[in-house]
């Protein structure tokens, strides 16, 4: 399973998501002019959370012996895709220097989601 494509670029996203947050949280960490918290710094925490869920949720999907029990984890693999490539729209509007690195996520996102096409039929 390690070997697999789509495996292997679920490890990359949850690197890079992790160091992405990390350097984002330092610009967000700071409260506005007015007292209150930056709103995005909780983006950039979802990201990471995320995904950290793709793996787990791979393994699931490819050890699973029934294909409708595979498809629903295969679903939560889209919808964690979906959900992780929506956060990223947010964070881009964000006022934060690393906002410029979130295209590079978002790059490696629509290339993970081309071997998740393929995967999915291979369930």
């Amino acid at each position: 399973m390690p070997d697999m494509p789509i495996y292997k670029k679920a490890l990359e996203i949850f690197s890079l998501s992790r160091k992405i947050s990390t350097y984002l949280n330092y610009d967000l960490s700071h409260l506005l002019i007015d007292g209150k918290e930056d709103q995005n710094i909780y983006f950039s925490g979802d990201i990471v959370q995320q995904s950290e869920s793709l793996v787990p949720e791979i393994i699931k999907a490819e050890a699973e012996m029934y294909s409708e029990n595979r498809y629903k984890h295969a679903a939560t693999v889209k919808r964690l895709t979906n959900l992780l490539y929506k956060n990223c729209a947010r964070l881009e509007i964000s006022n934060s220097n690393g906002r410029d690195y979130i295209p590079i996520l978002r790059k490696e996102l629509k290339t993970f989601r081309k071997l998740q096409r393929n995967w999915m039929l291979t369930l």
